[in-house]
């Protein structure tokens, strides 16, 4: 399979009317619009799209139904706090046709870099003949992917790349440099270094705002590909309003949000939002129209 690049965008998981179901229809129209705005790749049930919230058949069949509509490859989450979790999550991805398994360390505990390296190399031991894997690296909710044992799992040869959220530009440095050595797919998953770190040689973005401003991302990749710093300057710009403005909310909060104010359903939060939070929001919905 061709390895991912571009704009990658990390989809939100719209929810039901009780809020602990995934939204099945709403999810499909998402992926419509995903497609249809051009990006080159879809996320799905990474964190952006919440997927601790989901149980296993929820997560196995938004995976199946997404790659059967998407009309681009999907990265799919098989994030699980276990082993065998993840492992029985991989091998569905694999069998609905998923391009690509994105796997960050196990989550909620935390564990030392021997134990990560062990993780994945037999995670991938029992995958080897599916999809490639990519290792997620997000340490705000999880283990951290030293840059030191990322590149000792790279060096294998038995995973495609690395997304990286992050937002640590000395790691992603680190990252870079052992890139030019041993060569692999380096996406960035923190949004606001990514004009920075496309420019200096990373090969895409897994980008949440991709998933309710595709159009915005786009342009700034290429922007970026024909060396127009001006414009890249002014959109990276824009990125970055965007990116103070969500500052306050959770990320799937505040991009639902704004896929309602483009008329694109999403559901009911899964964790109900206080009441000062909510009219923030709403603020927040107000300008995003007049912005766009």
């Amino acid at each position: 399979m061709q390895p991912f690049s571009g704009v990658i965008a990390a989809a939100v998981t719209p929810h039901g009317k009780r809020g602990d179901e995934p939204d099945i229809g709403a999810t499909l129209e998402l992926i419509d619009f995903l497609c249809a705005a051009g990006v080159q790749g879809i996320a799905l049930l990474g964190s952006t799209g919440e997927f601790v919230n989901l149980n296993f058949d929820d997560r196995v069949r938004l995976v199946y139904l997404a790659v059967k509509r998407s009309r681009v490859p999907v990265l799919a989450g098989v994030s699980h706090s276990t082993l065998d979790g993840a492992l029985a999550l991989g091998r569905e991805a694999n069998a609905a046709g998923a391009a690509g398994l994105l796997l960050m360390p196990p989550f909620f505990f935390r564990y030392r870099q021997p134990e990560i390296r062990e993780f994945y190399l037999r995670f991938q031991a029992e995958m080897s003949h599916g999809a490639p894997v990519y290792l997620y690296n997000i340490p705000a909710f999880t283990s951290e992917i030293s840059s030191e044992t990322a590149a000792q799992l790279l060096s294998t040869g038995r995973f495609a790349g690395i997304k990286d959220s992050s937002g640590g530009w000395d790691n992603f440095q680190a990252l870079s440099r052992y890139k030019q050595e041993h060569p692999y797919t380096l996406l960035v998953g923190h949004d606001a270094i990514f004009a920075r770190a496309r420019a200096s040689g990373a090969d895409g973005v897994v980008s949440g705002v991709a998933c309710a401003m595709p159009e915005l991302l786009l342009a700034l990749d290429r922007a970026i590909a024909r060396n127009d710093q001006a414009e890249t300057e002014r959109l990276d710009a824009r990125l970055h309003e965007f990116l103070t403005r969500i500052e306050p909310f959770p990320t799937p909060v505040a991009i639902k949000a704004a896929l309602a104010a483009r008329g694109i359903k999403t559901g009911p939060p899964p964790v109900p939002l206080a009441a000062e939070t909510q009219a923030a929001l709403d603020e927040f919905r107000e300008w995003f129209r007049a912005w766009l």
